[in-house]
C-alpha cells in the first residue's frame, strides 16, 4: 500500500481547518557574498513569535539534489508524488486552467513568455522587461487578429488559440483539425533559460517518438508566423514556449483526503495546480491582502485553505534581496488577521527556494513552520533556513507535509488495532 492510499484509507473528515501558506521561492542561500538570506535580513515579530510556538523543519520538494518547477513543487505540498507518471502536469495545461479556460482533451496547451531579442535573435530579456497585463493583453489581441487572418494558412490542419495570462505571460492552445492527425504533448520547451543565445527551435522532446516529431512539424510554421509578426515591438518582439501538455485525469484532494478545499492565488499557473487537484478557485488579487479579504469572506466554506505569495519567488529570480525581505515584511505584517481567524492548523512554507545569488529556482530544501495545538514545540525561535535546519520535523519529502496537515487536524484515523 503506497502512502498516498493509505492517507487515503484514513481520513477523515471533521470541521477543523487547516491553512497552507506558500511564500513562493522563499528558501535563499547564505553565501561568502551574502552571508544572510532575506528570511535573516526580514524584520518578522509575529512570525517570530509564532515560530517559537511552533515545530520547525525542512521540505525537499522533488528529490536531493533535484531542483523543481513550480508545478512539481506544488504538487508535492498537496501530497502527490511528483515524479508520478499520473500526476505529470505539464505546465501549458496549468496555466490554462489557472485562465478558467475548459481545455478539450485532445488540445495540446503551451505556456508562453513573451521576450526580447536583438536583430541577430539573441535573447535579452527572456520576459520582456515584465511588460504589464495590458501591454501583453494587447499584444495577444494582436497575434489572435494574424491567426484569424490566416485562417488554415497559418499551420498544417491546426486551430490555434491565443489566451493572455499575468504580464509577460499567455497561453497557445493548439487542436488538430478534423480528419487530421492527433497533436502529441512531447516536445521540447523552446526557452534555452539563459540570455545571450537564441531560442530554441519547436522541436520533439528526446525521449519523444514519431508522434511528436510530426506534431512538431505541424506546430512550428505556426509558431513562427505568429512570432514574426511581433518583429516591429519593442519589447516584446518574440515568445518562448514552455510545458507543452494535454489535461490530466487526477483524483482531487476532497477524494483522496475527504477536504473541502479552497485555493487563493492570484497567478494563473497556482490556480491551475490547485484546479487539477480539486480544489474551488476563489477569486482574488495577487496581493496577501486581497488573498485574507477573500479569504475572511469564504472561511466557513471550506475546510482547507492554499494561499499562495508570488513576490518572494520574483524578488529572487530577479536577484533581489531587498526586495525579497520587504515582501516577506508585508505578509508578516498582515500575518495577525490570518492568526485572528484561528486556523487549527498553519503552515508556512515554499513550493521551491529561489536564491537571490543564483536568480533561479534551487535544489535546496525549503523551510518549514508548522503550527498546531498538537505540534511538538522545539526550540527554534525565528522562521529562518538556519533555524529550520534544527527544527523538530527534520528534512523530509515535502509530499508528506499533507499527512502532518492532517494528523496535526485530526484527519486521520489510527492505523491498525
Amino acid at each position: 500500500m503506497g502512502r498516498q492510499e493509505l492517507l487515503t484509507r484514513l481520513a477523515q473528515p471533521n470541521e477543523r481547518r487547516i491553512v497552507l501558506l506558500v511564500l513562493d521561492g522563499v528558501g535563499d542561500l547564505r553565501t561568502d557574498a551574502q552571508p544572510r538570506t532575506a528570511l535573516d535580513e526580514a524584520r518578522t515579530p509575529n512570525l517570530d513569535r509564532l515560530a517559537a510556538r511552533s515545530a520547525l523543519g525542512r521540505l525537499v520538494p522533488v528529490g536531493t539534489g533535484i531542483t523543481p518547477g513550480s508545478g512539481p513543487g506544488h504538487l508535492a505540498l498537496f501530497g502527490y508524488e511528483p515524479t508520478s507518471p499520473e500526476v505529470d502536469i505539464g505546465r501549458g495545461v496549468l496555466e490554462a486552467l489557472g485562465l478558467g479556460l475548459d481545455v478539450p482533451p485532445d488540445a495540446v496547451v503551451a505556456r508562453c513568455n513573451f521576450a526580447t531579442v536583438d536583430e541577430a535573435g539573441l535573447l535579452l530579456d527572456r520576459r520582456a522587461g515584465r511588460i504589464p497585463s495590458a501591454e501583453g493583453q494587447r499584444i495577444c489581441a494582436r497575434l489572435a487578429g494574424r491567426i484569424e487572418a490566416a485562417g488554415e494558412a497559418l499551420g498544417d490542419g491546426l486551430e490555434v488559440e491565443v489566451h493572455p495570462g499575468e504580464a509577460y505571460r499567455f497561453v497557445l492552445l493548439f487542436r488538430a483539425a478534423d480528419g487530421t492527425p492527433p497533436l502529441d504533448p512531447g516536445l521540447a520547451d523552446t526557452d534555452p533559460q539563459r540570455l545571450g543565445v537564441a531560442a530554441l527551435p519547436v522541436q520533439a522532446a528526446g525521449d519523444a517518438g514519431e508522434s511528436a516529431r510530426r506534431t512538431a512539424d505541424r506546430i512550428a510554421p505556426a509558431v513562427a508566423a505568429l512570432q514574426a509578426e511581433l518583429q516591429d515591438e519593442e519589447r516584446a518582439n518574440t515568445f518562448l514556449l514552455r510545458g507543452f501538455s494535454k489535461l490530466p485525469v487526477l483524483p482531487g484532494v476532497g477524494e483522496l483526503y475527504r477536504l473541502r478545499a479552497a485555493a487563493l492565488a492570484g497567478y494563473p499557473l497556482y490556480r491551475g495546480v490547485a484546479k487539477a487537484c480539486g480544489m474551488e478557485i476563489v477569486d482574488c488579487g495577487g496581493s496577501f491582502g486581497e488573498v485574507l479579504d477573500r479569504l475572511e469572506e469564504r472561511w466557513s466554506d471550506f475546510d482547507y485553505f492554499f494561499l499562495h505569495v508570488k513576490g518572494t519567488d520574483m524578488a529572487g529570480e530577479d536577484g533581489d534581496l531587498a526586495a525579497k525581505v520587504g515582501v516577506i515584511e508585508s505578509v508578516d505584517a498582515l500575518l495577525p488577521r490570518l492568526l485572528d481567524l484561528g486556523p487549527d492548523v498553519l503552515a508556512i512554507t515554499g513550493d521551491h527556494s529561489t536564491p537571490a545569488p543564483m536568480k533561479a529556482h534551487s535544489w535546496h530544501p525549503v523551510p518549514l513552520l508548522l503550527w498546531s495545538e498538537s505540534c511538538f514545540v522545539d526550540e527554534c525561535s525565528r522562521f529562518t533556513e538556519v533555524e529550520a535546519i534544527r527544527g523538530a520535523v527534520g528534512t523530509i519529502p515535502a509530499s508528506e507535509l499533507m499527512g502532518l496537515l492532517l494528523a496535526n487536524a485530526g484527519k486521520l484515523a489510527k492505523f491498525g488495532a
